[in-house]
């Protein structure tokens, strides 16, 4: 495949938003869903979003819906390995995840993961925080499809916590800029949403 193909995250329960549907919450007329397609479409050969529940929620969106295939919603990585097994039926290599709640991601991401791709193919996004410390993102990540087997297997063990998936295979990092704003800000919150609203105004980004 020539381009890489990505999977947006929107499996959550979304409790600290108040519940309902993240991914359709507007962000200064737009949903989130499509602020994070707008960023991907120029990058990706393909998108799927990751979500659980009546995939005609997302039907004006004209993409592939998929839902996690391990019962009790297990967290984003079941999302990822969706994602990974969505990717290798259509022929990719690799896969990248973005959460639905990162409406500022970067316009160059899925190059950079390809570029940043550790021994095992794995790349994670981070960005430094107002101090300078880096914090990785690895929601926001490159997956080589081969991984599949391995990570169903960690989650049917109990495993959830996405960075310690990724750190057990020596995962590149990319690093951003995060000036004028972390183009991974998570919006978890109304008051994130909130603040995410003003950066808008402020700035289109």
């Amino acid at each position: 495949m020539k381009h890489t193909p990505a999977v947006i995250l929107a499996g959550g329960l979304s409790r600290r938003m108040g519940g309902g549907n993240k991914a359709l919450r507007m962000l200064e007329g737009e949903t989130l869903l499509a602020r994070v397609i707008a960023r991907l479409l120029p990058q990706c050969g393909q998108i799927a979003i990751n979500a659980n529940g009546d995939p005609e929620g997302f039907a004006e969106y004209g993409l592939p819906v998929i839902a996690d295939g391990i019962a009790g919603f297990a967290g984003p990585l079941a999302g990822i390995l969706a994602g990974m097994e969505w990717a290798a039926g259509e022929g990719a290599d690799s896969v990248v995840s973005v959460s639905v709640d990162t409406p500022f991601l970067p316009g160059d991401l899925v190059h950079r993961l390809r570029e940043a791709r550790g021994r095992s193919g794995v790349a994670i996004a981070a960005s430094p925080d107002e101090t300078g410390q880096l914090h990785d993102h690895p929601t926001c990540a490159l997956w080589p499809v081969t991984l599949q087997r391995e990570l169903r297997a960690a989650l049917e063990s109990g495993l959830h916590r996405v960075g310690q998936f990724a750190a057990a295979h020596d995962p590149g990092r990319a690093v951003f800029d995060s000036h004028p704003v972390d183009p991974f800000m998570n919006l978890n919150t109304p008051e994130d949403l909130a603040r995410a609203a003003g950066f808008v105004r402020a700035a289109p980004l």
